[in-house]
C-alpha cells in the first residue's frame, strides 16, 4: 500500500522543478545569490565558450528562450548569452539606471517623504510595482523607486 504514495510523491517532487523550468518567455529571473560566479556562454552548454562571467549575486536578467536546461538570457546592458538555469533565481530583483542617483521614498509618489538616494548601478529585490513606482529592497533598507529608474521591473 505504500508504494502508490511513494510513486506519487516521487512524482510531485521531480515534476515540480520541470514545471518551473517551462515558464513562458520571456520572463525576470535573478542570477541566484549561491553562484559565486556564473558563466555565460555562446551557446546552450558547456562545451560553448565562456563569453562573460558574473560575479554579482541578485542581478536581474530577462530570459528570453529556453533550450533543455540552458537559458538564454539578456542583461543590463543588453549582452546575450546563454546560463545554465540551475543559476538563476526566479525572485525579482532590479538594478538602479540612469546614471545619476533616483531618490528612494517612503510612498509611491514623487510626494512621499526622501528617505535616501540610491546610486544608478545598486542591485536590489523588487517589490510590486504601483502607478509608475516599484517598491525596492536594498539590504535591510527598502522604499519606492520610479519603475522607469529600474531595469528589471517592467512586465517583461
Amino acid at each position: 500500500m505504500k508504494r502508490p504514495v511513494t510513486l506519487l510523491a516521487a512524482t510531485i517532487l521531480v515534476a515540480g522543478p520541470a514545471y518551473a523550468q517551462d515558464r513562458e518567455v520571456p520572463y525576470w529571473a535573478t542570477i541566484r545569490g549561491s553562484a559565486s560566479e556564473l558563466n555565460m556562454r555562446v551557446g546552450p552548454s558547456a562545451d560553448y565558450p565562456v563569453s562573460w562571467v558574473y560575479r554579482r549575486p541578485g542581478l536581474p536578467v530577462k530570459v528570453v528562450r529556453v533550450h533543455e536546461s540552458w537559458r538564454l538570457i539578456e542583461d543590463p546592458s543588453g549582452t546575450r548569452g546563454w546560463v545554465a538555469s540551475r543559476l538563476l533565481s526566479p525572485d525579482r530583483g532590479a538594478i538602479v539606471t540612469g546614471g545619476r542617483p533616483t531618490a528612494m521614498r517612503d510612498g509611491a509618489s514623487a510626494q512621499a517623504n526622501l528617505k535616501w538616494f540610491v546610486e544608478a548601478g545598486v542591485v536590489g529585490r523588487l517589490g510590486e510595482c504601483v502607478a509608475g513606482w516599484c517598491r525596492f529592497s536594498v539590504d535591510k533598507r527598502s522604499g519606492w523607486v520610479e519603475q522607469n529608474r529600474l531595469w528589471g521591473a517592467a512586465e517583461t
